[in-house]
């Protein structure tokens, strides 16, 4: 069959992978929808202009040098799990790297270091560590998540109060930049580079390596799951208080982590604890959490068996491999914006009486904090290192009319939240995408926004890795005036 496509500086992206038909997808091909990568989102269908499949870093290169050259915008593929979908650019036209192929992986026995492709999924990053001397770190529980993306959005997970975020492992990395060099981005060359990939990667270049630090795998932890049913709003605030207060305990032990679910029918409290069964029973008896006899509590020895019990939990089951239409929010919370009775009076009357649109949605409040907070605020471009607790809610969606309810139900949600906390800034992760959001690029990024697009005026003038809600080029900075401006 032939091609039907127009697509321009095809035989420039065609050159760039060797001239492998296998190894680019042109809209308009024929084959180009039985070829063309899924959206994960499908309630934001998106359909990239060229999808490549590069086997190495020059070809990355090279792929970029043709889509500067054909002014196209360019964005990094690295596990399709972007809620807007913005590994696929977020809106159609764009030239996609797919990064499938970048599966590289070993260990320096005497650092502990390990060399990461960006292609790796979660899963099999987490088998290839272990079996690599016994070795972890912090990364999120979903296993078919590719590191390309969570490696440099944040990276929060079971780990996370004692190792820190993904990100915060990740020692050196190779860019690809729009000017189609490669660089290495470490504490000692393109200082500036490495800190605006902590955090905001997907505006900066394509990121084809890591270099990571690696953690000894904990020796057994207590992980547990306790189930309330329904009742009525007084019940699930006195539930939410006596939950919470554990969480805002300023000294809590990192070994402790937590996270309640509200679903339609209940909620359910999972998470883990980093010692004997005993030492978990004396924390439960300290700090008076009543839920004792109300589900499972099982001490698990094998690290991988403790992952795949953190993965079981309500959102995975529903939307880990799952393509699916759905929307979702996400707000942090500081020590000082954590819930009063009254916010809390207000959450559960609003879930029980407000039109939902669907019968599939849920809210989850993370414990964080620990060793993610040890680390400065602008240290890194992930910014959250205030945050004790997330919030992020979700529902499943069909076609119009309901997702337009479902839509403005997390919308209220979050405004009922917000509407019942001190007044400040709204903080949204970076990873948890949500298209809707009014000024995205300082809910993700905050203080550190000013200082990333400073450094995107230099490495990105043109904005070649764009999505619609990436770092934007400051048409008022003067670039001489930034060449010396180095992290």
């Amino acid at each position: 069959m032939g091609n039907t496509s127009s697509v321009a500086g095809r035989e420039c992206f065609m050159a760039a992978v060797g001239g492998d038909p296998n190894m680019a997808a042109f809209r308009g091909d024929l084959l180009y929808e039985f070829r063309a990568l899924p959206s994960y989102n499908l309630a934001i269908p998106v359909h990239p202009e060229v999808i490549t499949y590069p086997n190495t870093t020059t070809q990355v290169a090279e792929i970029v040098r043709c889509a500067v050259e054909k002014n196209y915008r360019v964005q990094a593929y690295s596990g399709g799990h972007s809620y807007g979908n913005y590994g696929l650019g977020g809106a159609d036209g764009h030239v996609v790297v797919d990064l499938k192929n970048f599966q590289k992986f070993s260990m320096d026995l005497d650092t502990h270091v390990a060399t990461i492709g960006a292609g790796t999924n979660l899963g099999d990053l987490q088998d290839r560590l272990l079996h690599a001397g016994g070795r972890a770190m912090s990364h999120g529980s979903c296993p078919q998540v590719g590191v390309g993306g969570h490696l440099t959005i944040g990276g929060l997970g079971l780990m996370s109060r004692q190792w820190g975020t993904a990100l915060d492992h990740v020692l050196e990395a190779e860019v690809v930049l729009a000017n189609s060099s490669v660089v290495t981005a470490s504490n000692t060359q393109n200082q500036d580079i490495l800190w605006a990939i902590k955090g905001a990667a997907a505006s900066f270049g394509v990121v084809t390596e890591f270099k990571v630090r690696t953690q000894e795998i904990p020796k057994g932890a207590v992980q547990y799951t306790y189930t309330f049913s329904q009742g009525d709003v007084l019940d699930k605030v006195k539930l939410f208080q006596a939950w919470q207060s554990v969480v805002a305990k300023p000294n809590i032990t990192r070994n402790y982590s937590t996270e309640l679910t509200i679903l339609p029918d209940g909620i359910v409290i999972t998470g883990s604890f980093f010692g004997t069964t005993d030492e978990f029973q004396e924390f439960e008896r300290e700090n008076n959490l009543p839920f004792h006899n109300k589900g499972n509590v099982a001490y698990i020895t094998n690290w991988l068996a403790l992952l795949a019990h953190a993965a079981e939990n309500y959102l995975v089951s529903i939307g880990g491999a799952l393509l699916t239409s759905f929307y979702s929010k996400s707000v942090s919370f500081t020590v000082e914006e954590l819930f009063t009775e009254h916010a809390l009076v207000a959450l559960f009357t609003f879930l029980d009486t407000a039109p939902k649109g669907t019968q599939n949605w849920w809210v989850i409040f993370d414990l964080e904090g620990g060793a993610t907070n040890d680390v400065p605020m602008n240290a890194t471009a992930y910014v959250h290192r205030d945050a004790v607790m997330w919030m992020q809610s979700y529902a499943v969606v069909g076609s119009e009319p309901p997702a337009y309810v479902s839509r403005k139900f997390l919308d209220r949600l979050h405004q009922v939240v917000i509407e019942n906390r001190p007044p400040g800034p709204l903080r949204s992760y970076p990873g948890y995408v949500d298209p809707y959001l009014k000024n995205g690029q300082m809910a993700y990024w905050g203080s550190n926004l000013e200082r990333l697009q400073r450094i995107k005026t230099i490495i990105d003038p043109k904005d070649t890795f764009h999505n619609p809600q990436s770092v934007a080029v400051n048409p008022t900075t003067d670039h001489d005036s930034l060449v010396s401006d180095r992290i």
